[in-house]
């Protein structure tokens, strides 16, 4: 279990984008709320997820919130991973070390974190949690003060939860 849970400071951190631009964590926290999304492309809950965080991130992105998924592979299969399940919010690489995914203290893959301004992580979900990832969008939409919109269809099949 990671030991960055709701009310914890979240580790600042900077990476490279897949374009190899250098992204920190405290210079998108100045603009708004983070939703940070770390993942391995072999990972099928990883694959299962990602497609609802593009929704996320389809529905709430704006200049005062940043969508980052953070890869723990290398460049070529990062791009694949995000082409494959249709990933369009900006990418980082974790370096071989991992050391951004171990200041999180990861355990498994995929967690989604909501970091408010201040840094504070709001919400902490570790594998596929379906109301984890509602919640997400129930928060972003109230502070953009925003209809909020379902990120599920009915017609879906989505179960409660995988474990990642």
């Amino acid at each position: 279990m990671t030991h960055i849970v709701a009310g914890n400071p979240a580790p600042n951190f900077s990476l490279k984008t897949l374009d190899s631009k250098e992204f920190a964590l405290s210079s998108a926290l100045k603009k708004g709320p983070v939703v940070l999304s770390f993942f391995k492309v072999s990972c099928p809950v990883c694959k299962f997820t990602f497609p609802f965080l593009e929704r996320l991130y389809q529905r709430y992105q704006s200049d005062g919130v940043a969508f980052l998924g953070i890869s723990q592979d290398n460049a070529s299969a990062t791009r694949d991973f995000a082409r494959s399940v249709g990933v369009t919010f900006p990418v980082l690489l974790d370096d071989s070390a991992y050391t951004v995914s171990n200041a999180y203290g990861l355990s498994m893959v995929p967690t989604v974190f909501l970091i408010e301004p201040d840094g504070t992580v709001k919400i902490s979900s570790m594998g596929f949690v379906k109301i984890d990832l509602e919640s997400i969008g129930d928060a972003l939409a109230d502070r953009q003060n925003i209809t909020r919109t379902p990120i599920f269809l009915k017609t879906e099949p989505v179960p409660a939860n995988k474990p990642g």
